[in-house]
């Protein structure tokens, strides 16, 4: 059976972008980077997490970094042109994108937002994101992903604090 078309998938077919899906078992107790990438069978560090910010400036932001690492808030300020920049209350996540924990994606959100990838992404030919739901992942180039959100290339990651 074919997975369900989600607003992701719409999007990149709508602009002719090649892809890959591949599903993968819900564990709603856990859903790490590090999980859904044993999952997919594909590497954590290509697998690449979408995290909803707010700058004092731009407002709300896609931020989109490696699953192995964290999101560095400075960085990210910097980068968006705020002074400051923090992740947005997991309550406002599903308003704002129309994606909940899980799912969120850039792709076919809500709104266009700005979005930014870390440059780590650039090593890459692929790369996995989520495709709009838990339990799918969208495989596809660095390249494409830029192209389909407008996003732009920035030094957001950060080693997670052990």
């Amino acid at each position: 059976m074919a997975p369900a078309k989600t607003n992701a998938v719409r999007l990149l077919e709508s602009l002719g972008i090649p892809f890959e899906l591949r599903e993968y078992e819900v564990d709603p107790e856990d859903l790490s980077a590090e999980s859904v990438a044993a999952k997919i069978n594909f590497p954590l560090d290509q697998t690449f997490k979408t995290l909803v910010a707010r700058g004092d400036r731009t407002g709300v932001m896609f931020a989109v970094v490696p699953g192995g690492s964290a999101l560095d808030l400075k960085a990210l300020a910097k980068a968006s042109g705020d002074r400051n920049a923090d992740t947005v209350p997991l309550k406002e996540v599903e308003p704002l994108t129309g994606y909940i924990r899980g799912g969120v994606t850039a792709l076919g959100a809500r709104r266009a937002y700005p979005v930014f990838i870390d440059e780590f992404a650039q090593l890459y030919d692929t790369i996995s994101v989520s495709a709009g739901r838990r339990g799918l992942q969208i495989l596809l180039s660095p390249a494409d992903y830029i192209g389909a959100v407008g996003a732009s290339y920035a030094l957001i990651a950060k080693d997670k604090e052990v």
